[in-house]
């Protein structure tokens, strides 16, 4: 079934996204589907406002979110309980989570409004931070939860857990823990295992680390990681899907396990994960 309203946001600084938000406001018109256009939004298209990405996605049952991954994460992060499916349209290079480049917009627009469109369900990391005043607030995250050393350049220690169970002491740059999802970002590029979205597991991967032994590690998506900061005289920040950083307290703990929420990402008819894996990777095989 075709969504009866949309909810359009679009990243106001990619270069286009104006023109491209009115011209796929009006192909929607031609499906009878009701859209509500976010406040930034509105301002670069010369809309009417219909509220923040939280007040539009209350009232819709589909976010068509233009732009690139980090503005779908962005999206995401502000949510809250009011996660709805996502239909993703690139504007730049082809992404992971978008499922449409800009130049085909009419083709997506067709899609969604003769009700084609599927959805994978991704899973979400919960991640908290606990200290001597007790536990903090929950942060969600779709790609990973990243543990760093800020701008100085000295390695830090982070014990790990998992399950109540001593994993091992990290000495590196930082620390990684990914959903599938987040395995193609940020995991990826410190020498961490590609995750098919279904793989129903987590990643742990150390970024930099000293001792040669330390190594990518998967483990079930329902087990609970615990990550306590050991070094007592330098900072450790943490960040969750790249937003802004927390400073962790000496003796703060980490704990991150699976959201009980999921987010539904739109796939276009015939594009499988591995298909943009392809793509965005050259793998184009043996020539032999």
């Amino acid at each position: 079934m075709p969504p009866k309203t949309i909810g359009l946001i679009a990243h106001p600084g990619k270069p286009g996204v104006a023109n491209l938000v009115n011209t796929i406001a009006q192909e929607f018109g031609h499906f009878s589907i009701s859209i509500l256009v976010e406040n930034e939004t509105a301002k670069i298209a010369g809309r009417r406002s219909d509220g923040t990405i939280a007040e539009i996605a209350n009232k819709s049952e589909l976010l068509v979110v233009l732009g690139g991954d980090g503005t779908i994460l962005n999206v995401a992060g502000q949510l809250g309980n009011a996660i709805k499916p996502i239909f993703g349209i690139n504007v730049g290079s082809l992404g992971f989570l978008t499922c449409s480049n800009s130049s085909a917009y009419r083709e997506a627009v067709e899609c969604i409004g003769n009700g084609l469109i599927s959805f994978s369900k991704r899973t979400l990391l919960a991640a908290t931070v606990s200290n001597s005043t007790g536990p903090g607030a929950k942060l969600i995250g779709l790609n990973d939860a990243v543990l760093s050393r800020g701008e100085i350049s000295r390695l830090i220690r982070l014990r790990a857990r998992v399950n109540g169970e001593p994993l091992t002491e990290f000495n590196a740059d930082g620390l990684i823990v990914a959903t599938p999802t987040g395995s193609t970002a940020y995991s990826l590029a410190a020498g961490g295992p590609i995750l098919a979205p279904e793989s129903g597991v987590f990643v742990i991967t150390p970024i930099c680390p000293h001792v040669l032994t330390n190594r990518s590690i998967i483990v079930g998506e329902d087990s609970v990681i615990e990550i306590g900061v050991t070094e007592p005289d330098f900072p450790v920040y943490l960040s969750v899907d790249g937003r802004q950083s927390i400073r962790l307290e000496k003796g703060a703990d980490l704990t991150i396990r699976k959201a009980d929420q999921v987010l539904p990402l739109a796939v276009m008819p015939d594009v499988s994960f591995f298909s943009v894996v392809r793509q965005k990777l050259k793998w184009s095989g043996s020539n032999l």
